[in-house]
């Protein structure tokens, strides 16, 4: 008859560890309440108007035609109330930020547009 004395401190091992370590591998969700308490221009603010809703859709597709931006800047947010841009979120660089916005103003006038971009890293 072969000794279970491995076999029961091998699973009392793996046991231990699952009880102590489950903490340090436990996820916590993220709260970034505090910084975007202070946004104006959300998602949730775009017109349906269809004036401003073909806005939206114009700048899209001159922001996805650049093939030089990033995935980054391809998914940047765009906002449009009563012909307003805003546009939000994260690009690679300065250079990008500006072509993000010379690709908006492509559709709409420059002092129609508020950039909102920031630059991922700094």
């Amino acid at each position: 008859m072969k000794s279970q004395k491995p076999t029961r401190l091998l699973c009392s091992a793996a046991l231990f560890l699952c009880l102590t370590a489950g903490p340090m591998f436990a996820q916590t969700q993220a709260d970034n309440s505090a910084a975007n308490k202070n946004q104006t221009a959300t998602a949730e603010s775009q017109s349906s108007a269809h004036s401003d809703r073909a806005i939206t859709r114009k700048v899209r597709q001159a922001i996805i035609a650049d093939k030089n931006l990033s995935t980054y800047a391809h998914n940047v947010k765009i906002i449009t109330v009563n012909g307003a841009v805003t546009l939000k979120g994260p690009v690679h660089s300065d250079e990008e930020k500006a072509k993000v916005a010379a690709d908006a103003g492509s559709v709409v006038s420059a002092d129609a547009i508020t950039n909102e971009l920031t630059v991922k890293g700094q």
